[in-house]
């Protein structure tokens, strides 16, 4: 069982990532492909903001929430990436003891409010499909502001219990992480204590806020399709599906790789398999995301055409669809 005196970490000053490989040359080449990535990711997730914010048609909670998701997304992969990216050049790589908490904390709650994000979305599109009349009664804004409140509440508790009784436990050293941040399983490998409970905590704590919600998504679209079949209109069951479509990819690629790293047992830890699965949950899904949302998305591809200054193009109103015409056609 674990002791949660100071005295335990009081000897910890530092830790060491070991992140990837350590031949220069790979180095060199990772550096300059997580580099592109991260930079693209910026890119992406700032342009769909700024989007969302300069476009008064784009005011709608669809991509009120949307914008909230690049913001963590954008949060996610710079509380990860520039750490990596300097380990990759400098061959130390190390990271200070409350540096390493304060990573952990944030990534945590970026990481839960992403979780709870997802399933808010996922309800916002059952009420514009199942409830189209009654959307702007049951999304208002108010209603909206306290959704995002309810998400980070929830995200800052959750944080707070995973990095408490983590880094409660003893550390005797090495001090070497096999990872390239400070993730709770690879930190946990170094503790010199019994860890069975805080497996016990990872795992209920992993269905309350991940299976929980994922079960919410879920029963969501399981309403959501029900719906569409009682469209009558091919095109109009289309247009519908398509503003899911999306929502269903990134879901997908977020939670089958964080549901293996924090719902599996502590003796399945295989951190070149970790690191890899952190990659895509991580860097991956918040590269895609901008992705994923706008290239079949007609409403931001012409916000896009008018601050280009293509004003042909966006006063098409075929451009501006906003989201309660796509259920309601």
């Amino acid at each position: 069982m674990q002791s949660f005196g100071k005295k335990n970490h009081s000897d910890v000053s530092e830790f060491i990532l070991l992140g990837f490989s350590s031949a220069s040359r790979v180095r060199i080449a990772l550096f300059t492909f997580f580099c592109l990535l991260y930079l693209t990711t910026l890119l992406g997730n700032g342009l769909i903001i700024t989007l969302i914010y300069l476009d008064s048609r784009l005011h709608t909670p669809m991509y009120f929430f949307l914008s909230i998701l690049s913001i963590v997304d954008i949060s996610y992969v710079t509380t990860t990436v520039p750490q990596m990216l300097v380990n990759m050049l400098y061959p130390r790589r190390t990271i200070s003891w409350g540096a390493c908490v304060a990573q952990m904390f944030i990534f945590l709650v970026l990481g839960i409010a992403e979780c709870v994000l997802y399933a808010i979305m996922a309800y916002d599109r059952y009420v514009a499909i199942c409830f189209p009349l009654h959307y702007t009664l049951h999304m208002s804004h108010a209603t909206c502001i306290k959704m995002v409140i309810v998400c980070w509440s929830i995200s800052i508790t959750g944080a707070l219990i995973y990095t408490v009784f983590t880094m409660h436990l003893p550390y005797c050293g090495p001090y070497k992480i096999n990872h390239f941040f400070c993730e709770v399983p690879a930190v946990l490998k170094l503790a010199c204590a019994d860890t069975s409970f805080n497996d016990h905590l990872d795992f209920i704590l992993g269905f309350i806020l991940l299976l929980v919600p994922l079960s919410l998504i879920l029963a969501s679209y399981v309403r959501i399709f029900a719906s569409l079949l009682k469209i009558r209109s091919s095109q109009g069951r289309l247009k519908s599906f398509s503003t899911c479509a999306s929502h269903i990819t990134v879901v997908i690629m977020f939670y089958g790789p964080a549901m293996m790293m924090y719902m599996r047992p502590g003796s399945w830890y295989d951190p070149e398999r970790d690191k890899k699965l952190a990659l895509f949950y991580n860097v991956v899904s918040a590269f895609l995301n901008p992705i994923i949302y706008s290239l079949r998305n007609k409403d931001v591809k012409g916000a896009f055409l008018k601050v280009l200054g293509d004003k042909r193009a966006a006063s098409d109103p075929r451009c501006f669809k906003v989201a309660q015409r796509h259920e309601q056609d």
